[in-house]
């Protein structure tokens, strides 16, 4: 059946395109549908319904930060918000995503002070390392003082870059609570179904935070949501290598905390560059984006309190 489906659709592909683009595109889907073969064998092989239910609902983790991209771009079109504001709305929720998981650790002492700060200021240094030597390469290939042309005819500027190295942040820190959703899909009550509220909540931050940054930047709301459905992608790729490498919750925490610290310097350069634009929006979106995400988060936690619904995965969205 394959073989004949290849056989009738080949011809009509390199009509439309190159040879190199058709064997780029079949080795693709053939190598995605091996791999979905082979979760899907393990998943019958083992019998495992836990297992098969929980990879279904880890899909649809990934739908708070495309609904929280929507809403905010939705904003920023009714009410033309300037740059700046949207710059400051995305460090503010940065800012509070950062400080939310240690300050709950160190209140329920979970967590030591100083492994907390350790571990805050380990991630914050690594991944301003890693953004400034990228900076210093963009820097040096640039071919004027502000953009970068690439060969397709699209530009990068410096803000640009900036701001797509701090949804790389947002990226990691809902990778880093990916897992632990994987890891409490299988075991959480109704087989992972309910758990889609509380995260899909607690997630909305996240692409609000990554398409007010691109859309700040960029001044393109295709981007912007096209950056929240990416960061939406995290949290199921996560969940989904959780169940499959069968973790548990130890070490978690502090890779959640790692993730936290990222988020600091990446969305700190990008907020000092806004500040220098306009002082009043910056600061005003910044108290924005800190209400927010304090009223997502705070919602999640009442929803985890009142309901069942976060009795399997406490750790993951509270």
């Amino acid at each position: 059946m394959i073989w004949i489906v290849i056989a009738e659709v080949l011809p009509d592909a390199f009509k439309e395109a190159t040879p190199s683009q058709v064997a780029s595109a079949g080795t693709l889907a053939v190598a995605f549908m091996e791999t979905l073969s082979t979760v899907l064998l393990g998943f019958t092989d083992g019998n495992n319904v836990e297992d098969a239910s929980g990879f279904l609902v880890s899909l649809v983790f990934g739908l708070g930060p495309l609904i929280g991209g929507i809403i905010l771009v939705t904003f920023s079109l009714g009410f033309s918000m300037p740059h700046p504001l949207l710059t400051g709305v995305a460090s503010g929720i940065a800012f509070r995503l950062a400080a939310w998981r240690p300050v709950q650790l160190l209140m329920t002492s979970k967590m030591g002070l100083f492994t907390t700060l350790f571990l805050l200021i380990g991630g914050s240094l690594a991944y301003h390392a890693a953004t400034s030597s990228i900076l210093r390469l963009f820097n040096r290939k640039r071919s004027s003082v502000n953009v970068i042309a690439s060969s397709s005819g699209l530009s990068l500027s410096a803000l640009t870059v900036q701001s797509l190295l701090a949804c790389g942040a947002v990226f990691l820190h809902a990778y880093a609570e990916g897992l632990a959703l994987g890891v409490a899909a299988r075991k959480a009550y109704g087989l992972g179904r309910y758990m889609v509220l509380p995260a899909s909540l607690h997630g909305l931050p996240r692409g609000a935070a990554a398409a007010s940054c691109v859309y700040g930047a960029t001044d393109s709301w295709r981007g912007a949501l096209a950056a929240a459905a990416l960061t939406g992608l995290a949290a199921p790729s996560a969940a989904i290598s959780a169940i499959l490498a069968k973790i548990d919750y130890d070490g978690l925490d502090y890779w959640m905390v790692i993730a936290c610290g990222a988020l600091i310097p990446s969305f700190g350069r990008v907020f000092r560059r806004s500040l220098r634009l306009d002082v009043r929006k910056s600061v005003v979106g910044l108290l924005v984006g800190v209400a927010f995400a304090s009223v997502c988060l705070m919602s999640t936690r009442f929803i985890c309190l009142h309901t069942p619904y976060c009795n399997s995965a406490p750790e993951a969205v509270t």
